[in-house]
């Protein structure tokens, strides 16, 4: 049990060799596939995986990021729509995952690819392709996935139409994401959808984590602590808040946060 317990510490410690290409959303332009393919540093027997089960339309989500990619480089592509018995039961296709240089998760719900990934042989599988040096890349949905701490887009008590519209403590719901990334919080969509209000409620929430909004057409490519910023628009940075108060019964305030703006080559530490 001792030896267990510790390779179970060593291996959630263990510094992964992967990379992360996060996207905003959006459209992809042809450069920023191409970047993200750069980034795998696929050889030449290497393969790629598409994981559309964020989708309600994984069909149509893999036909057009396949022709993306295609056009780009000539490794295998191939795609999993698991179903949560098959992320613990389906060896191959896990193995498969697992041996994967380049994983892409598609847009569509955060919510329901975690639904069939969480606590599951798929899980650990991502994550070992990560360690040993894999890419990991999503977009939208696929990108909110990434953080420990994910987003799931749902403001307590309101409807869509009446979301965010305050900044508020314990509105934005969060639950628990893939995380290849745990001191930073991602939000997509970002400055196209102006989700400054949603975003900084969770900065109210979690003071001690790094939140991050990804714009449309836009990624991060996350390398160890290091995120380098690629794509067309810009990325939004918040962290550090000071003297974090509470007035009314929801309602929050804080000062001094630090807030910076990113855009394509420019770098920041998670």
């Amino acid at each position: 049990m001792l030896v267990a317990f510790i390779s179970a510490v060593l291996f959630a410690h263990a510094q992964n060799k992967g990379s992360l290409f996060i996207i905003g959303g959006g459209e992809r332009s042809d450069v920023l596939t191409k970047t993200m393919v750069e980034t795998a540093k696929l050889r030449a027997n290497d393969y790629i995986v598409i994981l559309p089960m964020a989708t309600s339309v994984p069909e149509e989500s893999v036909s057009y990021i396949s022709s993306q990619l295609t056009s780009i480089c000539t490794n295998k592509i191939t795609s999993f729509n698991f179903s949560k018995e098959q992320a613990n039961d389906n060896q191959s296709w896990i193995d498969s995952v697992k041996n994967a240089r380049m994983i892409y998760i598609t847009g569509g719900d955060q919510n329901k690819f975690m639904a069939v990934v969480q606590g599951t042989k798929l899980y650990d599988a991502m994550h070992l392709a990560f360690k040993n040096g894999g890419t990991i890349a999503g977009t939208s949905a696929g990108a909110a996935v990434m953080s420990q701490i994910m987003i799931t887009g749902e403001d307590k008590g309101k409807k869509s139409s009446d979301a965010f519209k305050e900044v508020k403590v314990n509105s934005a719901v969060t639950s628990q994401g893939m995380g290849f990334i745990s001191g930073a919080i991602i939000d997509q969509h970002f400055i196209k959808r102006s989700r400054y209000n949603r975003l900084l409620s969770v900065l109210g929430d979690h003071p001690d984590k790094t939140v991050i909004g990804i714009d449309e057409s836009t990624a991060i490519i996350v390398t160890g602590k290091k995120a380098t910023v690629t794509g067309e628009s810009q990325v939004v940075v918040l962290a550090k808040p000071k003297k974090l108060k509470l007035f009314g019964t929801d309602k929050i305030s804080f000062k001094n946060a630090q807030l910076s703006l990113y855009s394509a080559g420019q770098s920041f530490t998670l």
